[in-house]
């Protein structure tokens, strides 16, 4: 029986062949593309003032000010964050369900960026 053959050969999908599985690609992708600082949420007064503290903790700290605004709740789900608004820095969620302060907006980025 051919299907649960071992001697399987993984497919390589770089112009060299030596780039890895497809898996790690895509892996490495969504690595690459969670990097930076989201705010999750539906767009109300509370996500925006989420985005406002966070905006000033990040010029605070001299930090570039570019911040994502994710409300397509499939993708806020994929974080695993029911209640927003929601902070992520770096693909990492360090609060969801309050508003931040300046302050402590500024000490959660501190702490993942350290």
């Amino acid at each position: 029986m051919g299907f649960f053959s071992r001697n399987k050969k993984e497919e390589k999908t770089c112009c060299c062949g030596n780039c890895g599985s497809v898996e790690e690609m895509v892996k490495a992708q969504e690595l690459s593309s969670s990097l930076g600082i989201k705010v999750l949420g539906s767009g109300c007064s509370k996500c925006n003032a989420l985005e406002h503290s966070t905006r000033e903790a990040l010029e605070e700290l001299g930090m570039p000010t570019d911040i994502e605004h994710v409300t397509d709740f499939v993708k806020i789900a994929a974080y695993g964050v029911m209640t927003t608004p929601a902070l992520v820095v770096d693909g990492q969620v360090v609060s969801y369900g309050k508003v931040l302060s300046k302050d402590e907006a500024k000490t959660l980025i501190q702490k993942v960026r350290g």
